[in-house]
């Protein structure tokens, strides 16, 4: 199985500056039935891929518009796809009256599973793709056909959400020698169906990276901060919107995710004690994986002794898992850090009522 084994990726190749907005480019496109996902993971000897290469709706498709890039393409596929055409027929229409037609790449999957890829004669080699089930990896200007089929690899091995198996096979790509011509920028763009929170639909998940000497690992980054805040807010609102509909199973998938989200983060020695937090907040107020979340709060409160947001945290936590006296002590000493706050010394009070521990005459 593969994992993001972010010190496998190759070092530097030779920059050479590239006039094509997304020349020397691979990207992957793919559809997850089981959660309605659509997603496009890009890298590129280019500066700000993510403006021009990846499309994506939740519900509709995903599109991937390179080579001599044609952005229209993302926008005007979207509303075929939209209107009920698949991608296949998305794709001859694109190119039918398109007169650099020779000169484009384009990837497509549509939330029926269809997949259509175009590579046209007059892009600079190597230029190809492979596609399967519920995705199609593309590339052009790449050091041979290995690269998109290391891509191909990964995706379908890498176990976990779709954004993690299109970083995935980003880092593969890349193992296998990427671009020809070097690396700039790198994108990953995710929709995600949701009537509670539509703005899901088409950035559940939108990261870029512009300009970076190696922009898959800053991606991986900065998706590692993702994860241990807003996209755990977000499986925690799935979860909900699965339990309000009697979906047990499906809601108790989200809350693993944000527990194997944790899992990761306490695995790494760089996540951030703000990270950390976020993560122990989220589990411990869902009464949710209590002991790794007062790891995560103790691994936090140890590196900012002095945050009473992260105090607050170790608290909460301590006092779900029943630790009542450990969380009125750590409750006072968040307390005494912000004496004017209402909410903390609410906190200390709901600590103290639960104290069962108490000698004769000592105060709670």
């Amino acid at each position: 199985m593969y994992r993001i084994a972010i010190g496998s990726v190759l070092t530097a190749l030779l920059l050479t500056i590239f006039s094509s907005p997304a020349g020397a480019t691979f990207s992957i496109v793919a559809f997850d039935p089981e959660t309605g996902e659509v997603g496009v993971a890009v890298q590129s000897r280019a500066f700000n891929v993510g403006m021009a290469v990846p499309w994506v709706e939740a519900g509709v498709g995903a599109i991937a518009t390179q080579a001599s890039t044609n952005e229209s393409f993302g926008p005007r596929g979207l509303a075929l796809l939209r209107s009920g055409l698949s991608a296949e027929d998305v794709l001859e229409q694109l190119i039918a009256h398109d007169e650099g037609r020779e000169n484009r790449q384009v990837g497509i999957v549509d939330v029926r599973g269809g997949v259509a890829q175009h590579t046209g004669d007059k892009t600079n080699d190597w230029a190809g793709g492979i596609m399967g089930p519920n995705f199609s990896c593309q590339g052009n200007i790449l050091v041979s056909e290995a690269v998109v089929a290391g891509m191909e690899k990964a995706f379908r091995e890498t176990e976990g959400e779709l954004a993690v198996r299109l970083l995935a096979a980003l880092v593969a790509a890349q193992e296998a020698g990427g671009d020809s011509r070097g690396k700039q920028s790198a994108a990953l763009i995710v929709g995600r169906p949701s009537d509670a929170h539509p703005e899901y639909r088409t950035r559940y998940i939108d990261l870029r990276v512009d300009d970076d000497p190696e922009p898959i690992l800053e991606i991986i980054r900065l998706y590692h901060i993702l994860e241990g805040t807003d996209l755990a807010l977000a499986h925690i609102r799935y979860a909900e919107e699965y339990q309000e509909s009697g979906d047990e199973e499906k809601g108790a998938r989200e809350m693993a995710r944000v527990s194997d989200i944790l899992d990761g983060a306490l695995d790494r020695d760089d996540t951030s004690p703000g990270t950390l937090n976020s993560l122990a907040w989220f589990l411990a107020i869902n009464d949710t994986d209590l002991e790794r979340a007062h790891q995560a709060a103790v691994r936090a409160a140890d590196a900012e002794p002095e945050s009473f947001e992260i105090l607050d945290t170790l608290g909460e936590a301590c006092f779900r898992l029943g630790r009542f006296k450990e969380a009125v002590d750590v409750g006072r000493r968040a307390l005494a850090l912000s004496p004017d706050d209402e909410y903390l010394a609410a906190q200390v009070k709901r600590f103290e009522a639960e104290r069962t521990d108490l000698e004769p005459g000592e105060a709670p």
